[in-house]
């Protein structure tokens, strides 16, 4: 993994990050085609963010990097995708790019702003840490 922080900080300048300015965001069909069965992992400026699985049902799993994981569910919502946690339970809304090297996500919900990229792609299932975990 620290091999993998280490590239990405050297490729992950401004432009791995960018969004596509003249794209149009997909639409629940054509994320749901994408990320369905599929466990991705995004990048901001260059450093790991965190890891999705998608599973069917439009079910899903998340963790911020080296948290625990949150089982949830995403739904459309005109142009954006919608996720909703186990906790937090507010909608988290992103609008979804398809590029030449993945997915490029763009917050929009309050204090917007965050850009995410994909990183990594996996159709395994993800690794979860979790409160009972160790010794």
């Amino acid at each position: 993994m620290r091999h993998l922080l280490v590239v990405l900080a050297v490729l992950g300048g401004p432009a791995f990050a960018q969004t596509p300015t003249n794209q149009t965001p997909m639409n629940g069909a054509e994320f749901e085609a994408y990320v369905t069965g599929k466990t991705l992992t995004y990048a901001t400026d260059g450093f790991v963010y965190g890891t999705e699985q998608y599973k069917a049902g439009r079910k899903v799993i998340w963790a911020f990097t080296a948290d625990e994981c949150r089982e949830g569910s995403w739904y459309e919502s005109g142009s954006q995708i919608c996720f909703i946690y186990e906790d937090p339970n507010n909608p988290q809304c992103w609008l979804f790019y398809k590029s030449d090297s993945g997915l490029q996500a763009d917050f929009v919900g309050e204090g917007g702003g965050a850009s995410l990229s994909e990183v990594e792609q996996s159709d395994g299932p993800m690794a979860c840490m979790g409160p009972e975990v160790g010794v």
